[in-house]
């Protein structure tokens, strides 16, 4: 694929030529204003019986997960350390630090955190909250979640793949080579899962977390659910039913845990699959027939384009039913990597993206725009920036200007550059040579049976076996797409 790498754009003034000649829409400011501009703007979150919250600034940490949690789900050092970094960040929202199993056979690999009834998870859970408050300090602004997951079709408790599907769906079970007989979860298997979600949520609470993330995304239980049409029973088929297990989830949790809040991320448009194209290692989409109905937030007669109705829908049925904030992301890493992580390199497993990865994260800004001008008054993080490099605090610092989003979201860029916005906010130098440079090393180790971590730029992880390891993955890989 021929794109020009931002690298190459050596100041502030060529990258944001660039950009507005790949979209004139989509701006970005060309000098940061640190604690004073509006990254260091505080915002008031809303609970549902009226009081607010006070969030410092709009920097966000994403969830991470390490794949280095103890088999029996309770956190190791190397987790510890990823937590204790997210307090040191200066962000001032903590969207769920990272995805937390609610039973054992919804993690997503062997060393998720999970609740385990034979183990003493509130201690873990408070361990994890007590590493980022802290290193954090003053935490009076600060506000810190707890991320609630089923992975349903890619669970792998023991590794290998153990999928706990909600629908048949053709195009994945063909990706993955589902057999067709595998187990569709029944309505009552559903509701025991749903049962675990608002336990977990209970002890977080208990424990002192402010809020929980809700979580409906990237392709895993929850997010499957809302696009299941094809199931039938109380969860399939129409929107009522589709979303009917967010709805009892979020009920339960207010009703169990009245003070605490609740937050939403979701997976809040999708992609038809994609996989490699045979001769040129490109992104291309798997072969649909039209109309296509699976997924959510897309076109039934172009599952390539968003159709905006039922994600409308989903965010205002989540404002009434009293969750606070919303963390917006757009299909699966599983399905459609180069839209839902835009990077300049794919992982091990992964294909060339089809495009200049720029038109991705503009793809996931003019979705968070497009969802704040539809639902005003529900805070809205956004997501997919990692990619921008060290021109990433310039395009955040404008979109939250210009309102297009309240909370800027970092992933794998805390992983390299895990206090970027306390150098934002301080007016600092930023060290642009560590800022994330998406070469998917952090996905490459898990997809191959290792922890993840920045291996190329964070020297904890540099020193480490595995970074050679993965380092010969990635050229590996690389040649083979090449030849």
């Amino acid at each position: 694929m021929d794109f020009t790498p931002l690298g190459r754009l050596k100041t502030i003034d060529a990258f944001r030529d660039y950009l507005l000649e790949c979209d004139g829409e989509v701006d970005c400011d060309t000098e940061l204003e640190g604690a004073d501009g509006p990254l260091g703007q505080p915002i008031q979150i809303k609970h549902h019986d009226g009081s607010t919250r006070t969030v410092g600034n709009r920097f966000c940490v994403h969830p991470m997960e390490g794949w280095d949690a103890t088999e029996s789900g309770s956190p190791t050092e190397q987790t510890l350390r990823r937590w204790r970094r997210f307090g040191e960040s200066g962000a001032k929202l903590i969207w769920g630090g990272e995805a937390f199993a609610v039973q054992r056979d919804g993690r997503a690999n062997p060393n998720q955190l999970y609740l385990n009834p034979e183990t003493d998870t509130r201690a873990d859970l408070a361990k994890l909250l007590s590493e980022v408050k802290t290193a954090h300090g003053n935490a009076d602004d600060l506000l810190v979640g707890l991320q609630l997951t089923h992975s349903g079709r890619f669970s792998r408790p023991d590794g290998p793949m153990r999928p706990l599907i909600v629908e048949q769906n053709p195009l994945l079970a063909e990706k993955y080579s589902l057999p067709a007989d595998t187990h569709v979860l029944t309505d009552g298997e559903l509701r025991e899962i749903r049962d675990n979600m608002i336990k977990a949520a209970c002890l977080a609470a208990d424990v002192g977390f402010d809020f929980v993330d809700v979580k409906a995304c990237h392709g895993y239980l929850a997010h499957e659910l809302l696009g299941a049409r094809t199931r039938g029973g109380s969860y399939g088929g129409s929107f009522e039913n589709r979303t009917r297990f967010f709805r009892e989830e979020v009920e339960g949790v207010r009703s169990e845990r009245p003070h605490l809040l609740i937050g939403c991320r979701f997976s809040i448009t999708d992609l038809v699959p994609h996989e490699a194209d045979s001769e040129s290692n490109l992104g291309v989409p798997m072969d649909y027939t039209a109309p296509w109905i699976h997924g959510f937030g897309i076109d039934p007669s172009n599952p390539l384009e968003p159709d905006w109705t039922e994600p409308v829908a989903l965010l205002k049925l989540a404002q009434s039913l009293g969750a606070c904030m919303a963390n917006l992301t757009i299909g699966s890493p599983y399905w459609c990597p180069h839209v839902q992580r835009p990077a300049a390199y794919p992982p091990s497993d992964g294909y060339t993206p089809p495009r200049d990865p720029l038109y991705e994260v503009i793809r996931h800004i003019k979705t968070v725009r497009e969802m704040k001008s539809r639902v005003p008054g529900l805070p809205l993080v956004g997501s997919g920036y990692s990619y921008l490099g060290h021109y990433l605090p310039f395009v955040a610092q404008n979109q939250v200007r210009s309102r297009g989003v309240d909370f800027v979201g970092l992933g794998r860029s805390t992983l390299s550059y895990h206090d970027m916005p306390a150098d934002v906010l301080a007016g600092r130098e930023l060290k642009k040579k560590i800022f994330c440079r998406t070469l998917s090393d952090c996905t490459t180790g898990p997809r191959n049976g290792m922890i993840s971590g920045c291996f190329p730029l964070d020297p904890y992880y540099k020193e480490m076996p595995e970074a050679k390891v993965v380092k010969g993955i990635r050229t590996a890989a690389t040649k083979a797409r090449k030849a």
